[in-house]
Parts: structure tokens; sequence; C-alpha cells
């Protein structure tokens, strides 16, 4: 019996790591997330159990009560469960929830870190989370709690001068750019990402005053990633240096 919890990385299949690849290959029943893309299932082997698992805001999902139990059956029914995951399971993935029922269950356990969407997303869209003179830290937030309400934390890092990089927290975009405001962020510069690596990603940039309403007129919502800091300013400034090489050309 074994359960190895997999990182399917940002969205983009080729983004998953050889291990992860391997791993998939071995299992004899997956377990796989809505963010997982559908391509990374062709790595199983004939006849593995695939089973979907949901976990997408406002949609069907089972519960994390839910599928901690159904590791355990399906691992000691089958033997090998692989845990598929988008981006890294213990960055707001509750992997390490999953993988401590498992062993209390006497189940053997290892873990594949993916690449987490809240630095490769960003990345891949021309935004560092540091850069000298400008960002020396980041942090990553998660939009909720899981009572619904805002983290504390966010009111922290609002105050700080790094990075600060939300995840799920589209459906509070609102409330969360209040936060910032009320510490006086208002023209702090903020990149949205939706869909990030994949081919239907779309990027809106604007300040903390002006986000909510450019993220409503382009039609933006989740899955998505909120970055707050100077640094998002910097994909605009690409894009512009782009352009101007196109045009010498």
């Amino acid at each position: 019996m074994k359960l190895t919890l997999v990182g399917a990385g940002p969205g983009d299949p080729e983004l998953i790591s050889l291990k992860g690849v391997k791993a998939l290959q071995q299992a004899d029943v997956v377990m796989y997330d809505a963010l997982v893309h559908p391509d990374l299932l062709d790595y199983c082997r004939p006849g593995a159990l695939k089973v979907y698992v949901g976990k997408r805001l406002n949609e069907y999902s089972c519960t994390q009560e839910e599928i901690n139990p159904l590791i355990v059956h399906y691992a000691r029914t089958y033997g090998h469960v692989v845990r598929l995951k988008g981006g890294d399971p213990f960055v707001f993935g509750r992997g390490y929830e999953e993988l401590e029922f498992a062993r209390r269950h006497g189940i053997e356990v290892s873990v594949v870190p993916g690449l987490s969407s809240s630095y490769s997303v960003p990345a891949l869209a021309g935004i560092p989370l540091t850069t000298r003179g400008i960002s020396e830290s980041f942090w990553v937030v998660t939009g909720t709690t899981k009572t619904g309400h805002l983290s504390s934390d966010l009111q922290l890092a609002a105050q700080s001068t790094a990075t600060v990089v939300i995840l799920m927290g589209m459906h509070k975009l609102a409330e969360i750019m209040q936060v910032f405001g009320e510490c006086g962020k208002g023209e702090t510069a903020v990149a949205i990402i939706q869909n990030g690596s994949l081919s239907e990603e779309q990027v809106v940039t604007g300040q903390v005053t002006t986000i909510v309403d450019r993220v409503a007129d382009a039609g933006i919502g989740s899955p998505a990633i909120i970055v707050v800091g100077e640094v998002a300013r910097l994909r605009e400034a690409s894009l512009e240096a782009i352009q101007d090489a196109v045009k010498l050309d």
C-alpha cells in the first residue's frame, strides 16, 4: 500500500516533473483535481483506475473529509495511489492533511513536488516576484481561510514592501483591494493572471484602485492569481520593449 502525492504544476502539462510522470506510469489508481490538465492522464498505464475528485469553487467536488478515506480505501484495495494535485501539494493544496491521514492508517507515503502557480505563473507572464531595486521578498497568501474569511496575514502583507501573491482570491477581489487601499497602497501595481501557463491565458494589469473595474471589463474570473506589487509594472515594460523591437525590424 502506497500513496504518492504528485504536484502537476500550474496547468501546462509539460511543466510536470519527470519524477511525477514516472509515478503516474506506476500508479494503480490516480485521484486527480479539477485544475489538473487532462493530457497528464495519458501517462497512466492501461488499466489504471482514474478517479476525479473535483475541488473547484462553486462546482461539484468531493470534500476533503471524503477524499482522505477514499485514499486509504483505494490504497488498501489496489495498492499504489497517486494523488495528482494542481501546482504543488504543499502550497495551499492540503497535501499534508492527506499524507498524514494515510500515514496514520499504515500506508507508505512519498511526495513529488510540483511547480507552484504562486511563482511560476507570474514568471511565465513576465513578472518577477523579486528583482533588485524593486522587491526584496514576496508573500504568498490564500484569498480565504477555511472559515470563508480573509486571512489575517493579508493585512500584514499589505503593510510590507514585499510583492504579495494571492491564490484563490478572485471571489473576494474587491475586499482584498480594499485592504491594500486602507494601507496606503492605492497606486500600487496589480496583475491578475487567469489560466496561467495555458494557451487561453489572460492577463489584466492596473492599480489597486482600478483593477476591480478592469477585471470586470475583461470578464476575468477563476482560476486566476493576484499579484500586488511594483514588479507587476515590469510586464508592461517588457511588452513595450518587444513592440519597439518589432517596429525597428
